[in-house]
């Protein structure tokens, strides 16, 4: 009995309590293993998985970093002339984190703003952070920069804060030429980025590779002292050279801003010059552009216009105002190509063998297509019969339009295509357009056909007009044109080399050959007026093409002329046209041959191209005075004799002590060469006398006779009139010097 009370004892004793007691300690364990567990697991995810992404928010949050800007690259025209270049200017950086006082913060403030013409309130604000790197101004010039010198030294000496004001290098964009090419080169936003031009068009060479500065921050997320910072340096963008020649581009904007003025053109103007073999652009002038150092600042006039504005439409007129400004018109505006045109309709009838030169077009003045009002040519008589070649002389329309009909429309559009026309050129330059036909796929009715032969009715951007004309001169290859000739690193290496692209040849070498010959006896046959420069062999055409402007219907005129040079040999196309020409004239003959005269006068010269004149033209070349001062009187006045010029002494003096015309100046063959022995001899002045309108001989006698003398300019034959002088009539000169002449055929051409 007492046996079995102790086994019943012993089973009880072990019984609920020691259930309970086990089951409490498996459940803690449970819950140690699933905590450990959770916590490993999620130590495991954020170190496995999570781990580069903290680790790089715990980077930024200790870290600052700091951009440096990098020295953009610059930009020179083909000879090496800077164009356009990054200069050092410097970045004002505050570390308020230093200050001491509210004294300090004050004084400081102030100093600054009034050094670096801020406002004061804004500076102080700036004092308030609590960072050791603050910008307060950037891009200051060398001037500024030496008055934060000062203060940064009277800071020191009298705060003993030596890292309060630090000046930190930057950059900023100049132009040497301020406007010169600026539709060509373009300019940089506020953030050194390309806006326009080659600027925009190349920015991610331009542009260099940013530096940095990383600067630790402490515990409260304050900059740490620039002693903490690690700097990596910038690195410079590379350099553009373009084909652009400063002295040519210089050249023709000054005769196109000259040309702008003498006919009062409403709508700016274009000159572009081409290599005809290569398609590099030599100059591209958009007359009337902008200043490339201050390119938001409007004209005077445009501005007075937008300020008359109602306030709300003044930010619009702006926008506008300044779009059209900076609008490359050469190749981002399309026009009316007019009797230019000509040359790429008549090179179509040569290469098909439709026309020769016995082929021959009749002309009663005006011509009716299908049911279209009459098509008029320029001389309302008409020319009667004329040959191919006299007709592209005359440039009339009527027998353009018999040529376009030889053509056929089929074979025009396949032509016009062929030379370039119905795409863009593909120029490296932003915002080219495309020209407008009749119709996208190249239908042509009948009188679409007959004007469009010559060239009105369809309308094409200059530099597919300057490429055309190229693809005549050149041996009928149609070019690439481009306008950057290289890019170099700043440790010059290449990076990249423009070579010279020819698409596909358009018409045969002696299809060229012969339009060369006829477009080089338009221009000699017509005189000055029409493209003649004494000494060189030019070939060309006059345009005047015709375009609505208003609901009201007037008629506005694009003047034109388009050729090339030496015209057995060509090297250097040019297209000069005037978009609405509001003076006297507006024929292409007088509004834009004068200026391509006077540019290609002055170019082809520079180009080395040797000029080679006929008798007559050797009559009136100049040649360059001597120097005579220093000399006795006997001994200069022999020089100057032997040198073919006669000599007016003035004064008693036994020596020259002045000549006119000066040392290497440009004076006609036997004329007179003035040389002054004493001061008061050298103030004697002779009125300039009118001397348009007169022959050669009338002209250099009344030279002669009013004690100056006369340069006569683009006088091949003796029947020629002169038609300007540079140098106005009643203007008081020294004797002796030298007025230039120009002379035009007494024919008037009118296209």
């Amino acid at each position: 009995m007492a046996k079995n009370y102790i086994k019943y004892h012993k089973k009880s004793d072990v019984g609920p309590n020691q259930r309970l007691r086990r089951r409490t300690v498996m459940l803690i364990l449970l819950i140690l293993v699933a905590g450990f567990g959770a916590v490993i697991s999620r130590l495991a995810y954020l170190q496995l998985v999570d781990g580069t992404y903290l680790q790089e928010k715990a980077v930024e949050q200790q870290l600052t970093d700091t951009t440096i800007n990098a020295k953009r690259g610059t930009i020179y025209d083909t000879n090496g002339k800077i164009l356009a270049q990054s200069a050092s200017v410097w970045k004002v950086v505050l570390a308020p984190a230093y200050f001491k006082s509210e004294e300090q913060r004050v004084e400081v403030a102030k100093d600054l703003a009034k050094i670096l013409d801020l406002d004061e309130k804004n500076v102080y604000e700036k004092t308030q952070q609590k960072s050791y790197y603050v910008v307060v101004k950037r891009k200051i010039e060398s001037d500024t920069r030496e008055e934060i010198i000062k203060l940064q030294d009277k800071i020191e000496e009298k705060y003993d804060l030596p890292n309060l004001v630090q000046l930190l290098d930057d950059y900023k964009r100049y132009y040497p030429y301020n406007d010169l090419a600026s539709s060509v080169i373009g300019f940089t936003g506020s953030d050194d980025q390309g806006l326009e031009g080659v600027e925009y068009q190349y920015d991610s060479y331009l542009t260099g590779t940013p530096g940095r500065i990383i600067t630790a921050q402490n515990a409260n997320g304050t900059d740490m002292p620039f002693q903490y910072e690690q700097n990596v340096e910038a690195e410079e963008g590379n350099n553009i050279y373009l084909t652009i020649d400063e002295t040519i581009q210089s050249i023709c904007e000054k005769y196109m801003k000259q040309g702008l003025e003498d006919n009062a053109v409403k709508n700016r103007g274009v000159c572009i010059a081409m290599e005809v073999d290569t398609g590099a652009i030599l100059a591209c002038v958009t007359v009337g552009g902008y200043n490339l150092n201050d390119p938001y600042t409007l004209p005077e006039e445009t501005q007075k216009k937008i300020d008359a504005l109602p306030e709300d439409k003044q930010d619009a007129a702006t926008g506008e105002a300044l779009s059209q400004m900076w609008r490359n018109k050469a190749i981002s505006d399309t026009y009316y190509p007019g009797s230019v045109f000509k040359m790429v309709t008549a090179s179509m009838a040569l290469n098909e063998g439709l026309v020769d030169d016995n082929t021959s077009f009749s002309c009663s003045g005006s011509m009716r297509v299908a049911d279209a009002r009459p098509m008029h040519c320029h001389q309302t008589s008409g020319h009667g019969v004329q040959n191919f070649t006299q007709a592209i002389c005359n440039s009339c329309n009527p027998a353009f339009i018999q040529i376009g009909q030889l053509v056929g429309a089929e074979k025009y559009w396949q032509y016009y295509q062929a030379f370039g026309f119905s795409q863009r050129t593909g120029i490296d330059l932003p915002g080219e357009s495309e020209d407008l036909f009749f119709s996208q796929d190249g239908s042509m009715s009948i009188v679409d056909l007959a004007v469009a032969s010559f060239g009105q009715g369809i309308a094409v951007t200059p530099i597919q007009m300057i490429t055309a004309c190229s693809t005549v001169a050149n041996g009928g290859y149609l070019v690439q044109p481009y306008v950057v000739r290289q890019i170099v690193s700043s440790e010059g290496n290449v990076i990249q080399n423009t070579e010279s692209k020819i698409k596909r040849q358009v018409i045969s070498k002696e299809v060229s050959d012969k339009m060369n010959e006829i477009l080089e006896y338009n221009t000699s046959s017509g005189g000055a007026n029409n493209g003649y420069i004494a000494g060189y062999r030019v070939a060309g055409k006059t345009g005047t093409s015709e375009k609505l402007t208003s609901s009201e219907g007037s008629e506005d005129y694009i003047s034109s002329f388009c050729g090339y040079a030496p015209a057995d040999n060509p090297k250097i196309a040019m297209l000069v046209f005037f978009d609405t020409p509001k003076g006297e004239f507006y024929y292409g003959s007088k509004v834009s041959s004068p200026v391509f005269i006077n540019i290609m006068s002055e170019v082809l010269p520079y180009l080395q191209v040797q000029a080679e004149y006929n008798d007559d033209e050797r009559e009136y070349v100049d040649t360059v005075a001597g120097a005579y001062v220093g000399l006795t009187v006997s001994e200069a006045e022999q020089k100057a004799q032997e040198a073919g010029f006669t000599v007016t002494i003035k004064g008693d003096g036994e020596k020259v002590t002045s000549q006119i015309p000066g040392v290497s100046a440009k004076i006609p063959n036997g004329g007179n060469v003035v040389l002054y022995t004493d001061d008061s001899s050298d103030s004697e002045t002779v009125t300039v006398p009118d001397l348009v309108g007169y022959s050669i001989s009338d002209v250099n006698a009344i030279a002669s006779n009013s004690g100056v003398n006369a340069s006569i300019s683009n006088a091949g034959s003796s029947d020629v009139v002169s038609v300007s002088q540079d140098i106005e009539p009643g203007t008081q000169v020294k004797p002796g010097t030298v007025v230039t002449v120009k002379f035009a055929t007494s024919q008037t051409l009118n296209d």
